[in-house]
């Protein structure tokens, strides 16, 4: 590629951030500044047409969306809650792996109608139990889930689950799989449009780095 187009990464803070970077330095791409240090949310990197936005995973999909970012990475959990509009899903790229469960008590039956459902996860709880035909009662909470069916608010949870330890800690098991969940690249579609070039090159080069992951 001759010409490289600026291009603006929007990428979670957290967490996935660690995963991500690794990632982002295969294919030459590494912040300029101290991550754990910054206090920046515009960072320019080692790549003087990339910069990167560091911002709240949940928020990923919108900047991309709007076009304020050209990629995004961020956990399908959160691009399913999102719904995906204006953007594409060029990449599984395989890192923060986890999985989202309805949980609760062990002798607890999740085919009752008018389940009461605790989740931060609205959207893709609602279409999981539709998907079978099952009315429930959903309660929107944004943390300490596992407290929901210990205290009578709710019957069972979806949420993610990653060794399952909190489960266990709090006396819940993981009683149905929803769906696995791993970060992703998404791209805005305009961008990949009239950025067409630079887009596929930069995707092309994170598939080089994926493949070679997984052949080692």
């Amino acid at each position: 590629m001759t010409q490289q187009q600026p291009i603006t990464i929007a990428v979670a803070k957290g967490r996935l951030l660690r995963d991500t970077l690794p990632l982002l330095a295969q294919v030459g791409i590494w912040p300029l500044v101290d991550m754990d240090q910054t206090r920046k949310l515009i960072i320019e990197t080692s790549q003087a047409q990339v910069r990167l936005l560091l911002i709240r995973a949940t928020d990923v999909p919108t900047y991309v969306q709007w076009g304020v970012a050209d990629f995004g990475i961020t956990g399908k959990d959160t691009l399913l809650e999102h719904g995906g509009a204006n953007l594409y899903e060029p990449l599984d790229l395989q890192i923060a792996r986890c999985q989202l469960w309805v949980a609760g008590y062990p002798d607890t039956d999740t085919h009752t109608q008018r389940l009461r459902v605790a989740s931060k996860y609205v959207r893709t709880s609602q279409a999981f139990f539709q998907a079978r035909g099952q009315q429930i009662n959903l309660i929107k909470l944004y943390g300490s889930m596992e407290l929901a069916p210990m205290v009578g608010l709710a019957d069972v949870i979806v949420d993610l689950v990653e060794s399952g330890k909190t489960l266990q800690a709090n006396g819940l098991v993981p009683l149905e799989h929803v769906c696995d969940i791993s970060a992703r690249l998404i791209a805005n579609k305009a961008s990949w449009k009239m950025k067409q070039s630079t887009c596929r090159y930069w995707v092309e080069a994170l598939q080089m780095v994926l493949a070679s992951i997984e052949q080692a």
